[in-house]
């Protein structure tokens, strides 16, 4: 599952494909690869949300509030709490190290949500490494490790790679899966595309298997 943690799709791609696994019954396990949506952004700086969306779209400043709402209601239809009012963009890196800190203790998982939900439900900061630290310490790592990570150059060629791994398989966007290296799903698809997708991979695996 490739993903940005300020990507408001990537939240709610999530969430439906989590809703598809719970249906389906499938067992899978995740992998949390990286993505960053605008790795140009200098680290330790944020700019308002709405100010970023109107550069990029080319729409005024209400109309990407009215972007923001829209979004809001989207998430709040799969069970999701947006408060994207006052929410800032930044550089994603170093959260993105410590998801990857975070794999290594089998809590990727944890993490992820943790700081979707900062991001998206609590107005918290992604871009603040104090933020980070104490934010990674509630989903469960240890904080001082945490910190050296982010003191560190660790995990800065495991981000890299796995940006360059999608483009390699032709990601532009995300949210992106790839399940059973077999089946690519692009977008925060609807839970009956993603149980349609896990049906058709555990036939394919269990063919395989019989073969």
């Amino acid at each position: 599952m490739w993903s940005d943690l300020v990507c408001p799709w990537c939240y709610l791609g999530k969430r439906r494909f989590e809703r598809a696994v719970a249906e389906t019954g499938v067992e899978v396990e995740v992998v949390h690869h990286s993505f960053q949506l605008d790795p140009s952004f200098p680290r330790g700086t944020s700019r308002p949300t709405r100010e970023v969306l109107a550069e990029k779209y080319g729409r005024t400043l209400e109309e990407a509030d009215e972007m923001e709402a829209q979004m809001e209601q989207r998430a709040a239809a799969d069970g999701l709490e947006y408060h994207l009012d006052g929410v800032h963009m930044g550089n994603t890196v170093d959260g993105h190290r410590l998801v990857h800190l975070a794999a290594g203790h089998g809590l990727a998982d944890a993490v992820v949500d943790r700081f979707y939900r900062a991001h998206f439900t609590e107005r918290r900061s992604l871009f603040d490494r104090d933020s980070l630290v104490e934010l990674a310490a509630e989903a469960g790592l240890d904080a001082a490790e945490a910190r050296a990570t982010l003191e560190s150059d660790a995990y800065e060629a495991e981000v890299a790679a796995d940006g360059e791994q999608a483009r390699a398989l032709g990601a532009t966007g995300v949210p992106f899966f790839v399940i059973d290296r077999r089946f690519g799903v692009a977008g925060a698809q609807s839970p009956e595309v993603f149980a349609q997708v896990l049906r058709r991979a555990a036939e394919v695996t269990a063919g395989d298997a019989a073969g």
